[in-house]
């Protein structure tokens, strides 16, 4: 085990490089898991580290300890609590982070269930909807250029581990993806589409979600085959986009299991 004091070495430079930038992420291919939680989701898919990174007081963790025998192999960095600090964005770190590969993404074609996002830029919405994608048995995720990187620390830690299930891909041109899709393409919109409770989902359905303040662009809604709405109570205007995705995921997978 190496022990880094100075923030002005090199590895923990780039250790820092990576915690704050998604641009470097993407460059690099790789990315920062914070927290046990996290390490061990990614360990129990079988996903390898490369490099453990530890704080001073993380030593005397029991979790800790027990995710280090896991990976004997793997390199680890013990930091000074104050430099570990630098690299987590948790208010109180538990005190170990991993670096992995970015899980590649998937070339062939989209043919079942998918989820769609488009442009949605905060890191905790989109990593809800990874979370909710994974719960309700959707395995695909197209984002748009517009996304937070889907493997930026925040939208990594509000996925819970759903990321090592699913099979990601950013910076898709959705239009031309939906001009190919052989299923069904559903936009959900807050006002003015069927109510979601009288559609159908027996078919292979891709689900497209919007930005936050725009919803869906345009011509994207253009172009797919349905719009569904939520109904709300009366003097509600709309929903956060992760709990709409949650009521119409769970909509069509209801319909499929009952």
């Amino acid at each position: 085990m190496k022990t880094i004091t100075s923030r002005d070495n090199p590895t923990f430079k780039e250790l820092r490089a990576l915690a704050c930038g998604v641009r470097r992420t993407r460059e690099e291919g790789r990315a920062l898991l914070d927290g046990p939680h996290l390490v061990t989701a990614a360990l129990d898919k079988g996903l390898i580290p490369d490099l453990l990174t530890i704080s001073e007081s993380a030593l005397a963790n029991p979790e800790v300890g027990a995710l280090l025998a896991r990976v004997e192999a793997v390199p680890v960095l013990c930091l000074r609590d104050a430099l570990f600090r630098e690299l987590s964005e948790l208010a109180h770190p538990v005190g170990i982070l991993a670096r992995i590969a970015v899980l590649p993404a998937p070339t062939f074609p989209v043919t079942g269930d998918c989820l769609l996002l488009d442009a949605v830029q905060d890191a905790g919405n989109v990593g809800t909807l990874l979370r909710t994608a994974a719960a309700a048995g959707v395995q695909d995720v197209l984002l748009s250029a517009g996304c937070a990187g889907a493997w930026s620390p925040r939208v990594l830690r509000a996925g819970q581990g759903a990321h090592f299930g699913l099979r990601i891909r950013e910076q898709v041109d959705l239009l031309a993806f939906l001009k190919d899709y052989p299923g069904t393409s559903v936009a959900a919109v807050a006002h003015e589409g069927q109510a979601l409770y009288a559609l159908a989902f027996k078919q292979p359905t891709a689900w497209l979600f919007g930005s936050e303040g725009q919803g869906v662009s345009p011509e994207l809604l253009a172009a797919v085959n349905q719009r569904a709405t939520i109904p709300l109570a009366q003097g509600s205007e709309s929903l956060n986009v992760g709990a709409a995705a949650a009521i119409c995921l769970f909509e069509m997978r209801r319909q499929r299991t009952m």
